[in-house]
């Protein structure tokens, strides 16, 4: 069924909340960075640290977002039930954010340890403050089957972006041209996402429109007099949310997938620089960043436009089991991708010399140009061949985490509506997306911590240059296997989805009936 004009979100508006999304993903791609990488080399932080610093506020994380949705979801504002939220939240992470990486060189580590964990924990509050209302507001933007996905991929694409860029902070900021210290370029890059935190961050307050919640019936009152009752309340509503079926698949398949993802997402850049360019970084250069870069760019303008088009053609269940299947072949596909003979055979064939030939003329005439504008991180050397093959798994791979959100946000927003229909108002948005960015979220710890245990199960240094070839090929095994076995598990679960166009489009009708429109 077409989608009428009052259901359509306009261009403004998308973009607006793509904007959003941008910052949704650039602040925590940046923060991981910064933790997981510059806290040890640049700071000499100690690993155990790091990884506690990493991981013990996201327990704080976990339980701020579902409390951030109740609140949200019974507000009651001029400004609606989401945008104050969003505008006040954005400018408070950008400027904690900022002030969280402002250290100094000699600053002893029990002082960094101190300063990083109680600025984190401040920058979670504002960055749930932006990130749970963001995501409620998205929900109610549209109330059309078709337009919610068509929404969320095009947020989902911009969002893209922040992954196109986040690869390169491990370039920039260690190249001695552009920053004269790795903590110069850690607080310089600080203060460059702090601003466009603030600066993109808002523009969903300004611009973005949800639901009238003017006459939203049974809101509770939010303030400190009602704090143990809203807490009753909460619980009331989370335990509530858990008992919807379709919800919890959608939890559980997003569990599998992403968990599945980030637990070898590192190992792609142990391969390439272990295994194919026996374990130097310098020779490797930046091709670890262009794959990680091109992924975004395939994802953003190829893939996700795809899936948007299966799903209003097909449905969004059948989209996310096409789009899975894809997935698991792509990550098969990187056992010869990844293949130093393969990549060396193809270099010396008459196409393979050509294209890098080409590579190599366009950036020996860029590369200097590079170097005087500060630059030069951007740079690429062929004199060792180009690993075309690399890129070859990346347009079948990349489904798997292109549908992933792009389908699953556009299906929570059809549950919010199943759930309005049998537990009546109000409108839960915003717990429906803490609960299910909650389930994100422990996939991704859960993730850091396995994605260590197998590499150390596979005997994997990242100390060591020379890797034996067992432990080189079982990595790589690893890198296929887990995500490939983890999608696979995520199909069996939305298997028997059942919340499909033509129901959803029967309780949409009903709740009209029932409320009128909102």
């Amino acid at each position: 069924m077409s989608t009428t004009s009052r259901n359509k979100v306009p261009i403004g508006q998308k973009s607006a909340f793509g904007a959003g999304h941008f910052i949704l993903n650039i602040l925590p791609g940046t923060l991981g960075v910064f933790i997981q990488f510059f806290l040890l080399t640049a700071w000499g932080v100690d690993p155990l640290w790091a990884g506690l610093l990493g991981g013990l506020p996201r327990i704080f994380d976990s339980i701020t977002d579902p409390i951030m949705g109740f609140i949200s979801d019974n507000t009651k504002s001029r400004w609606g039930r989401r945008r104050p939220y969003i505008f006040v939240g954005a400018i408070i992470s950008g400027i904690l954010f900022f002030l969280m990486w402002q250290l100094d060189d000699d600053a002893s580590q029990t002082y960094i340890i101190w300063h990083v964990m109680v600025l984190q924990l401040l920058f979670l509050i504002g960055n749930t403050m932006f990130a749970t209302p963001l995501v409620g507001l998205g929900y109610e933007m549209t109330s059309d089957y078709n337009e919610r996905t068509r929404l969320m991929a095009f947020s989902n694409t911009m969002g893209q972006i922040a992954w196109m860029i986040v690869p390169w902070l491990y370039v920039i900021i260690p190249d001695t041209e552009t920053f004269n210290t790795q903590t110069e370029g850690v607080r310089t890059m600080a203060l460059i996402v702090g601003v466009m935190c603030a600066v993109f961050g808002i523009l969903p307050a300004l611009f973005c429109k949800g639901i009238d919640s003017s006459h939203m019936e049974n809101r509770k009152e939010i303030n400190f007099k009602t704090l143990a009752s809203n807490m009753k309340e909460l619980w009331a509503g989370i335990v509530q949310v858990s008992k919807n079926k379709p919800f919890m698949k959608l939890c559980g398949a997003t569990f599998l997938v992403f968990n599945g993802f980030q637990l070898v997402a590192a190992f792609g850049v142990f391969i390439i620089v272990f295994y194919m360019y026996n374990g130097s970084y310098e020779v490797a250069g930046t091709w670890p960043a262009w794959f990680n870069t091109i992924n975004a760019i395939i994802t953003a303008f190829i893939v996700i436009p795809i899936i948007s088009r299966m799903a209003n053609k097909w449905g969004k269940r059948n989209a996310f089991l096409i789009s899975t299947f894809l997935s698991i072949v792509g990550y098969v596909l990187k056992w010869w991708g990844f293949d130093i003979e393969l990549n060396n055979a193809f270099n010396e064939t008459a196409m393979g010399q050509s294209m890098t030939d080409g590579v190599a003329a366009i950036f020996d005439y860029l590369n200097p140009h590079l170097d005087s504008i500060g630059m030069s991180w951007f740079s690429i050397d062929a004199s060792n061949g180009i690993p075309w093959l690399i890129f070859l798994p990346i347009p079948l791979f990349a489904f798997g985490m292109g549908g992933l959100f792009t389908l699953m946000m556009s299906m929570t927003a059809d549950v919010c509506d199943l759930d309005e229909l049998e537990n009546g108002m109000p409108r839960k948005e915003g717990t429906f997306g803490a609960i299910y960015w909650l389930m994100v979220k422990i996939g991704q710890s859960i993730a850091l911590v396995l994605g260590g245990v197998i590499l150390s199960i596979v005997g994997f240094d990242p100390n060591v240059t020379e890797q034996s070839v067992e432990t080189m090929t079982n990595l790589r095994i690893a890198d296929i296997i887990v995500p490939a076995a983890t999608a696979g598990l995520a199909m069996l679960v939305m298997w028997r989805y059942s919340l499909n166009e033509d129901r959803a489009r029967e309780i949409k009708e009903e709740l009209i009936e029932r409320r009128g429109e909102l």
